[in-house]
């Protein structure tokens, strides 16, 4: 299959990425002085601080910051201690949850929120993106579809593009990508860049590695230094032969980034170029940082650190504990794969391992 161009007759002209980024911490900078002042003597107001959790998590995604995912879920509680009746804090703080994955707990104070009369489309879309996570593709197709009857507009059909993608409806999501660009009309490169990202996550899922180095390439030159666009396009290039190439990419990502995915990754592309004290070190280093993620949060890295420990952590048998772990917390198709890869690593029998038939047929 030749890989399709990233077509350029309606490409969204966007604020330079670098700029994004620099503002983007300064917003940050900016809110949280004001709420730091509210707490002293100015009167409390929701919308700010609730502006601030979502601000948080996006930084913390693009350069690859879990001390920002934390900093935000923080502030959220905080803010709905205050204003455990503001619908505003309530969808902050679940949006805060669900990207460390306590799901149970988002899906809680969307249910508050949905008491308080939170907007049933906004409710829809969020619980749609938390039943994808966990496999309830069936219930969060219908979520999207209802929700997609009140909005039409980039954020849905990105949302739409990205469950047909996981879903593994290539020629549905490529559809959906195409007309989300078409839809984008703000000047922000974030979520053009995540698009874009996601695109390249699909092909790659697919095993289209150059369609999918195309995307992710597409993604950093929308933001320079995005981390995960960066990290997947190494990954490409790893499994394409290049690993000098990788580590270039990784090295400079692993030294800055508190994700240990990426210090995993760098150890694993030095390993393939040949330079392998330098990579038993990266590979101690994401070896501590994982036994300490997955105790403040294993809901979020039980699995990473498995898939860790299976791979360049070399030790099948914590692999094993963590995919199991994993499996306890979320019966989805991929932790059932990844109990039989570490089954099937450790040498036992993958009999039980087999995909429930309610999730089969979810596939």
């Amino acid at each position: 299959m030749t890989p399709a161009p990233v077509r350029g007759d309606h490409e969204p002209i966007t604020t330079n990425g670098t700029i994004a980024l620099v503002n983007l911490s300064a917003r940050i900078d900016g809110l949280t002085a004001q709420a730091r002042q509210a707490d002293h003597a100015g009167p409390f107001t929701v919308a700010p601080q609730a502006g601030l959790v979502d601000l948080l998590t996006l930084r913390g995604h693009f350069l690859g910051r879990i001390a920002d995912y934390e900093q935000a879920a923080r502030l959220a509680d905080g803010l709905v201690r205050r204003a455990p009746e503001r619908t505003a804090a309530l969808l902050a703080r679940a949006r805060a949850r669900a990207t460390l994955h306590r799901f149970a707990e988002a899906m809680a104070d969307l249910d508050a929120a949905d008491r308080l009369g939170a907007a049933s489309a906004t409710l829809d879309a969020e619980r749609a993106a938390i039943l994808q996570a966990v496999g309830c593709h069936a219930e969060a197709r219908s979520l999207l579809r209802k929700a997609a009857l009140h909005q039409s507009d980039f954020a849905m059909l990105g949302a739409l593009a990205v469950f047909r993608a996981e879903r593994g409806e290539t020629a549905e999501a490529e559809h959906a990508f195409e007309e989300a660009r078409r839809r984008c009309h703000g000047v922000s490169p974030f979520p053009l860049a995540q698009l874009d990202f996601r695109r390249g996550v699909m092909w790659m899922r697919e095993g289209d590695l150059p369609r999918a180095r195309r995307w992710f390439e597409a993604a950093c030159r929308r933001v320079p230094g995005y981390a995960p666009a960066t990290g997947h396009l190494a990954e490409v290039e790893l499994l394409l032969g290049d690993p000098r190439a990788a580590v270039v990419r990784l090295r400079s990502l692993a030294e800055t980034s508190d994700d240990p995915e990426y210090a995993a990754h760098l150890a694993r592309a030095l390993r393939a170029a040949d330079r392998h004290r330098e990579a038993q070190a990266w590979r101690d280093r994401a070896a501590e940082q994982y036994e300490d993620l997955v105790l403040r949060h294993p809901e979020a890295y039980a699995d990473h650190a498995a898939d860790f420990w299976l791979t360049v952590g070399g030790d099948v048998d914590r692999g094993l504990q963590l995919a199991l772990r994993t499996l306890v917390m979320r019966q989805t198709t991929r932790s059932y794969a990844l109990v039989g890869r570490a089954r099937a690593a450790d040498g036992q029998e993958t009999l039980g391992t087999a995909l429930p038939r309610h999730l089969a047929v979810n596939m």
